[in-house]
Order: structure tokens, then sequence, then C-alpha cells
């Protein structure tokens, strides 16, 4: 297994604590250590490899500097410009196959917060077992109230084991009615932006939905070049790279996507309402 953690927000929220050159997953909010610390802490003992940071160029320093502070040994690939979750995974998944044949891959957001390690590591394990048979895994939130702010995922039937179910469909944002609909209902998770695969089998995916996100990601990956803890792809191909989420890209259209349901007190602390719930 190996840990992927995308770092490149942008810090639009959470302003003006959080900021274009300091954004919250940088930031000590709901424990002592960072957002980015806290996230690759609570992955502590799940696998003895190497992990992957994926960040901004301009955010390079603090990333370097918080985890030598946390004597945390990582890869940080940085992104000459932000293209979404789509390419930054794909160029995560690419490079990890480089260095391994081909892991799988635990693809976590740098600042959510989690307060139950125990929990998650528990779930982890589950959704690793079903990414290692080929699936394409993603974390769903159970539902704790009808939140308008969250994507949803609507299960279909249990996988053989019980430990997740076949994903019916993704629904964007809804509208309050459909929101309690849905709670209603049991049948639907939080999208969390959390997954869980196989480096061959997302870019098999990507192949298949998006060839011209993995063309371009190739491309960028065949030039790397390794500057002291940093990892920089080829800028003009990557430039050309089209933007889009892993959602649009693959999760929605594949086939082969399973939900694992998590309850371990998850947000994604987009507001100052859910920090203060936090």
């Amino acid at each position: 297994m190996k840990v992927v953690v995308m770092a490149g927000g942008s810090g639009t929220r959470l302003w003006p604590l959080s900021r274009a050159m300091y954004p919250k997953q940088f930031l000590s909010l709901a424990a002592d250590k960072s957002m980015l610390q806290a996230t690759l802490d609570r992955c502590a003992g799940l696998t003895s490899s190497t992990p992957v940071v994926i960040c901004n160029e301009d955010h390079r320093f603090i990333v370097a500097e918080q985890l030598r502070s946390d004597k945390i040994s990582a890869d940080i690939i940085l992104e000459p410009v932000g293209k979404n979750t789509a390419p930054a995974i794909a160029l995560a998944a690419l490079y990890a196959m480089k260095e391994q044949q081909d892991p799988v891959l635990l693809v976590l957001a740098a600042d959510h917060v989690i307060q139950q390690k125990e929990v998650f590591q528990q779930q982890v394990k589950k959704a690793a077992r079903l990414a290692e048979a080929g699936h394409l895994v993603t974390f769903g939130i159970v539902a704790e109230k009808p939140e308008t702010g969250y994507g949803y995922i609507q299960r279909g039937e249990a996988t053989a084991d019980g430990d997740g179910y076949r994903v019916k469909g993704f629904v964007e944002k809804p509208n309050q009615a459909k929101a309690e609909e849905y709670i209603q209902s049991g049948e639907y998770y939080w999208n969390s932006g959390m997954f869980m695969f196989r480096a061959s089998s997302y870019i098999n995916e990507l192949k298949k939905y998006r060839p011209d996100i993995l063309a371009a990601c190739e491309l960028a990956v065949a030039h790397t070049q390794k500057d002291m803890d940093f990892v920089r792809v080829a800028k003009e191909e990557f430039q050309k790279c089209a933007s889009e989420s892993i959602d649009y890209a693959v999760m929605e259209k594949t086939g082969n996507s399973i939900v694992v349901p998590l309850d371990a007190g998850w947000s994604d602390v987009g507001s100052w309402s859910s920090l203060w719930d936090v």
C-alpha cells in the first residue's frame, strides 16, 4: 500500500486564516499538528512504503518543513499548475508504478479531519482487500444530517464479503428537501473525496474514459527530475493537460466502483461553522 496525499488546495475557504500562500491544509485547526501532518499521522502503521505528497510548487518549502519537523520521509511531487484531482492522482499512480510494480494507492486529501483513527484504519483495511481485487473504492461518509454542501453517493447491492456496496450513482450537492430524502432512505453517503485502488486499475479506467489526461500525465512523468526532496514533472507537458476531477473523469463512469462506509468523525472543515462543529 502507498499513501497518496493531495495537498494542492488553493486557500479559498476559511479566509482570512487560510490564504493562497498558506491554505488550510498547513494550518493547525483541530489539533496541535497541521492538517497535512495529521493526515499522514493517521496512516501510521498501515504501510512501510514511502508516502507521496502532491502539492503546488509555491507551497513546496512549507510541505518539506512540516514533514521534516514531524520526521516524515515522503516523495513530494510538485504540480507546476493546478489541474484538479484526476491528473494529480494520475501523476501519483504513474510515479508509484515507476517505484513499485503496482501498489494499492490510498488517496487522501490533506485538509480533512478524521477524529477516530482506529475506525479509519479498520475501514481502510477492508477497502484494501477490495482494491487488491481490482475495484475502485471510494469512502462514503455515514451522513449525520441532511447536508446541502456535499455531493452524495448512492449505494447498491452489498459486496460478497459485506465490507462495501456497489456504487449505484453519484449525485451533486442537493437542495434541502432532496438532502432530507437521501438521509431518510438510508442509501446515501456523503462523498468524501477519498479513494483506494491499484495504480493500474486507475490508469486503465483513465485510459478508457479520459485518454487525453492520461497521455499528458504520462509525458509529464516520463521527464521527471529530482530536486532535493522534490519530484518535478515536465511543466510544458502538464500544462497541456485538461483540468478535471476524478469523480467526473472516472468514478461516475466506471462500472467497477465500490463504496465503503466510514463513520469516524469526518469533516472537510469547509466553512467556519464546520470548524466550530469540530
